[in-house]
């Protein structure tokens, strides 16, 4: 507790959280409205995420709450429950912070076993992609907002869908009969009375969920594009407009206050103060958040099920986020963050803002790099920044529900604008091929499909690169050639001028797995018939993995048919354990075949010389 309350740093660390709980403000509410939870689910989750994960976490400095990445993946999740529960948010909420809270154990847990520092080992160009398809993401789906058009509201596009909606209405009412047994064949009394009562009103709520659901996303935004243009609504199109240019332009001016708040205060201000007739974001309830008991109590596990893999991204995600954040962090104070603990206190934080409703968050970078400059230098900033906007909420949360939507939106454009991986897409010309390919599948992938299966995909196609780049290495490094073809190691250049046709020896170099299998065992039937001995140096193999044991096995089996002798050469720990456990040794290769250095397997050979 004495890192956390150092009062020699006190000043610096209220400056520092005040300062980035400001600069918080405006993205908490712009990221809650994205998610499709409302303005308070954003900043309910901005407080108790920086509150919580800089109590508990392992990065002093740290500024938490939800970031770009993390509510783009929230944004699917909320989607996809809402539309099932037929686009109705309150039967839905339990269910997505449920997945919320899930997340957050799960980030508890790989905290708990240890697994934060190998979170740096996924490859950069399936975060490059990732990160770029997030700006595209929030960018296309925020010019429908900026032009103020909303295509539940659009009469005649939501007319479109009011066929199906009699469809789906009637076939739930179906559906629901055959369940409880009224469905039969004799007696549709029932059923028709059910359809007789369907109002216009079901039907319009139902068809407003279905051209909701189908103008979501990237592409479903796109496909409404041409009626947005032809519905644009002047007013929030200026105000989205005013607030990106003062965006950029403040900061032209001065770094020191920021940019997105001034927005913020000066486009809110005109509209409220001019009295214009702007579309104001949902109102934020007043009060102190209190904790939403449906998510227990209407807990159901089948609800849940198809969005466990969606959790699981979204710890990794968030994982990966806070880590990074972590190390600007470090490099920024000189100090050395504690990647394992920063994942529990993110995991807390995260599973404590869901039980209040609030969306999941992840270390952000600028608002941790706003507490360093403003003189942060421990958790207390964190958590100064978490009651800062919890103050904003008890006392001006009927003023902030008066914000316009088209500034919000106009602020998440440049967030969008600003999160695209500009770095990764410079270097698409010089990086080798693969990377490239690997970049731009999790890109449109990510975009155009789905976040979470783009990310799945990166990483297998990454993985399966990388295992055929190093079984290639492995390959090359280890050919099979006589002594006369082959470049001998050292100890191998007084190796008897005589033996040299008769033995053959087979280098290893790296790892034999699976990856490079295929190539030992082609390069094992390389050996010609004239051969009566085969050396098998294993020095410079570290590991060997069961697939290339067994290719190792085989290729041994072979050999022996053939009846030849199979020497190896300083077997290491790893490998010799495993060829011990399935008998490779003695049973292919008696205990007298396998010598400690090479010098006594010359001997060996000289002495049993045929």
């Amino acid at each position: 507790m004495k890192k956390i309350f150092n009062f020699k740093h006190f000043k610096g660390d209220v400056f520092g959280g005040i300062t980035a709980g400001i600069v918080a403000l405006p993205l908490a509410l712009a990221f809650g409205v994205s998610s499709g939870l409302g303005p308070s689910a954003g900043l309910i989750g901005a407080i108790f995420v920086s509150f919580f994960a800089a109590l508990f976490g392992g990065t002093n400095t740290q500024i938490s709450g939800p970031t770009a990445p993390m509510t783009a993946v929230s944004m699917v999740v909320i989607a996809g429950i809402i539309a099932s529960f037929n686009g109705d948010v309150t039967k839905a909420l339990p269910a997505i912070l449920t997945v919320f809270i899930l997340a957050g154990i799960i980030q508890v847990g790989l905290g708990l076993i240890g697994l934060g520092k190998y979170i740096k080992y996924i490859p950069y160009p399936v975060v490059s992609g990732f990160m770029t398809a997030i700006g595209v993401i929030i960018l296309i789906t925020q010019i429908l907002p900026s032009v103020g058009y909303y295509p539940k509201e659009d009469v005649s596009y939501v007319s479109e869908y009011k066929p199906q909606a009699q469809e789906l209405i009637l076939d739930n009412i179906l559906k629901d009969e055959a369940g409880e047994g009224i469905l039969v064949l004799d007696n549709f009394k029932q059923t028709i009375k059910k359809a007789g009562n369907i109002t216009d009103a079901q039907v319009t709520k139902e068809a407003q969920t279905l051209a909701g659901k189908d103008a979501s996303g990237v592409i479903g935004t796109l496909k409404v594009m041409p009626r947005a243009l032809q519905n644009i609504n002047w007013l929030e199109l200026l105000l989205a407009l005013g607030t990106i240019f003062i965006i950029y332009g403040f900061k032209r001016i001065t770094t020191k206050v920021p940019s997105t708040l001034v927005a913020l205060l000066v486009m809110s201000g005109i509209a409220i103060g001019f009295k214009l007739k702007y579309r104001p974001i949902e109102e934020i309830p007043s009060g102190f958040p209190m904790p939403n008991f449906d998510i227990f109590t209407e807990f159901s596990l089948s609800s849940i099920t198809p969005y466990i893999f969606t959790a699981l991204t979204l710890a990794l995600l968030g994982a990966i986020d806070s880590l990074l954040t972590s190390v600007v962090a470090d490099n920024m104070t000189k100090t050395k963050h504690n990647p394992n603990k920063e994942l529990i206190g993110q995991g807390i934080g995260n599973s404590i803002a869901a039980i209040f409703g609030g969306i999941p968050g992840a270390g952000a970078t600028i608002r941790t790099v706003v507490n360093i400059n403003a003189g942060g230098k421990t958790r207390l900033s964190g958590m100064v920044a978490g009651i800062l906007l919890l103050i904003i909420l008890l006392a001006l949360g009927p003023i902030a529900s008066q914000i316009p939507a088209a500034v919000l939106a106009g602020i998440l454009i440049t967030v969008g604008i600003g999160v695209m991986d500009y770095k990764g897409l410079k270097a698409i010309p010089y990086m080798p091929r693969p990377e490239v390919i690997i970049m731009i599948v999790v890109m449109v992938l990510s975009s155009v499909w789905n976040l979470v299966y783009a990310v799945g995909i990166g990483l297998v196609i990454a993985s399966l690169m990388f295992m055929k780049k190093m079984g290639d290495v492995t390959a090359k490094q280890s050919d099979v050639k006589s002594l006369k073809k082959e470049t001998a190691w050292t100890d191998e250049h007084n190796f008897p001028e005589d033996l040299k046709e008769e033995v053959f020896i087979k280098h290893i170099k790296g790892p034999l797995f699976f990856g490079s299998t295929s190539d030992f065992q082609l390069l094992m039937n390389q050996i010609p018939d004239s051969a009566h001995t085969i050396v098998i140096r294993m020095d410079r193999m570290q590991y060997i993995d069961q697939s290339g044991l067994y290719a190792l096995e085989d290729a041994l089996v072979e050999l022996v048919r053939q009846d030849k002798k199979v020497l190896l050469v300083d077997v290491l720990e790893q490998p010799k354990y495993l060829l011990e456990r399935i008998d490779i040794i003695p049973d292919l290769v008696p205990t007298e075949q396998i010598f400690a250095h090479f010098d006594d397997c010359i001997a060996w050979i000289k002495e049993h010389r045929q």
